[in-house]
């Protein structure tokens, strides 16, 4: 089965050096990402080994994931507009 990555470098590649600065300098970004890193992993070898699982168990976990994504990508907007301002 080919399975599409959806790690945040490749989700967001504009957005790649407001990763690495706020992993580093803003713990609750880094939770997050952490967070949306391990499920992320947890999908994808799921549907890479093709191993069994209830449906709804996998919907949930790609619904998480959403979420997740929508609040690290908000986050990454705010300190791409912080960083405009202060220029």
């Amino acid at each position: 089965m080919q399975v599409e990555h959806h790690d945040l470098l490749s989700e967001f590649p504009e957005f790649a050096d407001a990763i690495s600065a706020l992993k580093e300098g803003n713990a609750h970004f880094g939770r997050l990402y952490a967070t949306y890193h391990r499920l992320t992993g947890k999908v994808e070898n799921l549907e890479e080994h093709d191993m069994p699982v209830a449906d709804f168990t996998l919907e949930d976990m790609k619904k998480q994931r959403v979420k997740l994504k929508d609040e690290l990508y908000h986050i990454l907007l705010a300190y791409r507009a912080g960083q405009q301002a202060a220029k």
